[in-house]
């Protein structure tokens, strides 16, 4: 055999650069499903079945092309359990020349395989990643010399480097972003019907591996009973499709929008499948800004998108590349609490934290200001080990890959990088949930009290966080307002929330206010 190509389960294209120059007479396709990428963090079984779904129906389709695909599956006897072992027995079965890769998306991974490359004696070739519009390299000459690594930079050279949403040199609209425009609420209607995402019934391939995560994963969290992600290209492109058409219009207005009862709204719910790599960044880009073109979606909406995917997604991929290993140690805050255990369960009587984390265990879905303001803001002003949120994140949602989900969580989410990337941590009261949801009018707590058997956990803790780190934060111009906010508060006052605040942190199980 000449090469090897190894596929894992997040390089799911048959374009790949790990194909250049493949010859079905010569070489063959590596993948195996190992419990190891399932049990490092103690992945929900919606995130297990995506994966092994996914990786099946891909191998099924290299089959049918001709490919030689040498496939482990789970519950395969003779099954070695890690990456690396596995590798390690097809190398000595098959004696290939070379190994061959597409740059994978977890560094834990790339230095496991390339230990067993040197180990065995073989070259690595690891090829870029075509997904994305840009390389890591770019990133790092883009970011060499600058004391601050801020999206907005970067996401202006790619608008500029690709020509997506500009005219002559300038940015379609006079602006480079419409953020002004993307931050409404529902107001007390709600948001009345909003259009279902499409429905992918799970066949027999996806039903088998229902059955064998119910089975092998039985303890691990979330339940299986309503998944319905697309496993397979046609149904990622499907799911493209009704996006662009239904719920791009109004994506933008509503991004930042929470509603009891709605997980979707008008979110894309693409982030599996272009991490999964069914589907590319640059057609779903091209698709948002073809909307704006043909007048079927306001310029608001095609920009917002279009930052999340050409701005955000690559900027996170190079300041994971680019930092790690040592950025998964960060921890600028000296945060050290434990992750409350209500977030295996949603066991609490916090509305807004109930809601999302018992989403997120039924869907393994939760859109970006849960993610960001509901789960991850009560981590935040708690003082959890941003360690600990990072495993949690990785674990629970389907489209968690480490070079996006890391980043998002200790950098964005618990400001553990000091503000490398956000400028300023993500820190809010109550009062900021219940502008953006409804989620406070079924919850006994009040958005509005810091103390007090009816305060209401956040806003508590919110005050406890500004004290806690007034010294750090005094110097950041974009948290002066809030940091005078706290010189307002009669020192009876102050103490009066900080020993609540105190009490809350001792609530491992966090299923009541101390008060």
């Amino acid at each position: 055999m000449r090469h090897l190509i190894l596929i894992l389960g997040d390089q799911l294209d048959a374009h790949a650069a790990a194909f250049d120059g493949f010859d079905p007479a010569q070489d063959a396709v590596w993948m195996a499903e190992v419990a190891e990428e399932a049990t490092h963090v103690p992945s929900a079984k919606q995130r297990i079945v995506l994966f092994l779904s996914a990786m099946r129906h891909f191998a099924a389709g290299l089959r049918e092309r001709g490919i030689d695909v040498r496939y482990t599956a789970m519950d395969a006897p003779d099954n070695r359990a890690t990456l690396a072992r596995e590798l390690r027995a097809a190398i000595a079965q098959m004696q290939p020349v070379g190994l061959v890769l597409t740059a994978p998306g977890d560094w834990r991974v790339l230095h496991s395989l390339r230990g067993v490359a040197h180990d065995a004696g073989l070259t690595l070739d690891i090829r870029d990643d075509r997904h994305f519009f840009s390389t890591v390299r770019d990133f790092a000459a883009h970011t060499g010399g600058r004391k601050q690594i801020r999206l907005e930079y970067w996401y202006r050279e790619l608008r500029r480097r690709t020509g997506v949403l500009m005219h002559n040199g300038e940015p379609v609209g006079g602006a480079w972003n419409f953020d002004a425009e993307n931050r409404g609420s529902f107001g007390h209607a709600g948001p009345g019907a909003v259009p279902a995402p499409p429905n992918f019934p799970p066949d027999a391939i996806t039903s088998a591996v229902i059955d064998l995560v119910n089975d092998r994963f039985a303890a691990h969290p979330g339940t299986l009973d309503s998944f319905n992600w697309p496993v397979t290209r046609p149904q990622a492109l499907q799911a493209l499709g009704a996006f662009v058409t239904q719920r791009l219009p109004l994506f933008g207005q509503y991004q930042d929008a929470i509603w009891q009862g709605e997980p979707f709204l008008y979110h894309a719910l693409l982030a599996s499948s272009l991490n999964l790599k069914l589907l590319s960044a640059r057609e779903v880009v091209e698709a948002a800004e073809a909307a704006y073109h043909a007048g079927r979606a306001p310029l608001a909406a095609v920009e917002g998108f279009i930052r999340q995917i050409l701005g955000w997604r690559e900027y996170v991929r190079g300041i994971y590349w680019t930092q790690m290993p040592g950025y998964l140690e960060r921890n600028a805050m000296q945060a050290h609490a434990a992750l409350p255990d209500f977030y295996w369960t949603g066991d609490t009587p916090m509305a807004c934290l109930s809601e999302t984390i018992r989403q997120t265990l039924r869907l393994g879905y939760a859109h970006h200001i849960q993610r960001l303001m509901v789960t991850g803001l009560y981590a935040l002003l708690l003082g959890v080990h941003p360690r600990a949120m990072h495993e949690w994140y990785l674990a629970v949602y389907v489209d968690a890959v480490e070079w996006v989900e890391l980043p998002n969580t200790l950098g964005m989410s618990q400001y553990a990088d000091a503000g490398m990337m956000a400028s300023k941590p993500y820190v809010a009261s109550g009062k900021y949930i219940q502008r953006m949801s409804n989620y406070c009018t079924t919850c006994p707590f009040d958005p509005a009290q810091a103390t007090g058997a009816g305060a209401c956990p956040f806003t508590t803790l919110y005050w406890d966080y500004l004290a806690r780190h007034e010294t750090a934060l005094r110097g950041n111009q974009r948290m002066a307002m809030q940091v005078r906010n706290l010189a307002r508060l009669a020192a009876p006052q102050l103490a009066a929330i900080r020993t609540q605040a105190a009490a809350l942190r001792t609530l491992r199980a966090g299923t009541g206010n101390p008060a």
